[in-house]
């Protein structure tokens, strides 16, 4: 729908250029209207002879205008009465077709090498975008990765403290027992010391 609304736009740019061109002809330029013939005269009224025809589109000279006649030369040199209704200012549809098929022939060239171009940027830059997008996927998966292992690392740590908090208090209680089993030795030994019957001295006899 693009293509053929830039076609038409190029059609009508190309008949616009065409009419400015014939205006910016010799104003006594103008061409046979596009009837399949028209008769012309010996002089500027309807009562002279019919000498002859132009053809449809034919470009004449404007040599003067007499009442609703036209003088004008065609391209064999021949002057000759022509109605002037059967005049106009700008070339022939037979003669301006064929140029503005040439320009809708080029237009369509120039646009077809536009969608071509567009089309190949186009490609890249979804290519682009899914490669980007794949990386994005990637990373992401690997963030999720990362946190697992840190929140196994975590859990890991935290086992440990735990258990070293354990170790630890198990070592401070061996310690109590330790110095409790130490001390309660040590005061039962006092006591019982005291209460162990002493060993006389033997006396020396000399006689």
């Amino acid at each position: 729908m693009r293509t053929f609304k830039t076609l038409m736009l190029g059609v009508t740019l190309g008949a616009m250029a065409l009419g400015a061109q014939a205006q910016e002809a010799d104003d006594n330029q103008a061409w046979v209207s596009d009837g399949l013939t028209t008769f012309v005269r010996s002089g500027p009224t309807d009562g002279y002879r019919i000498v002859g025809t132009l053809t449809a589109g034919e470009p004449v000279t404007v040599l003067e205008t007499s009442g609703s006649y036209t003088r004008v030369q065609d391209a064999d040199g021949d002057a000759v009465w022509i109605l002037s209704d059967e005049l106009q200012d700008a070339p022939s549809a037979g003669v301006r077709v064929p140029e503005l098929e040439a320009q809708v022939a080029s237009l369509s060239s120039e646009l077809e090498g536009i969608n071509e171009e567009w089309e190949t940027r186009v490609a890249t830059m979804t290519e682009t975008l899914e490669q980007r997008q794949q990386r994005i996927a990637e990373l992401e998966a690997r963030n999720r990765e990362l946190d697992g292992e840190a929140d196994e690392a975590l859990r890991q740590v935290r086992g440990l403290q735990a258990r070293l908090d354990t170790q630890e208090e198990d070592l401070l209680l061996r310690y109590f027992m330790y110095g409790g089993g130490v001390a309660g030795a040590g005061l039962l030994v006092g006591l019982i010391v005291p209460h162990l019957p002493r060993r006389r001295k033997k006396r020396d006899r000399w006689f």
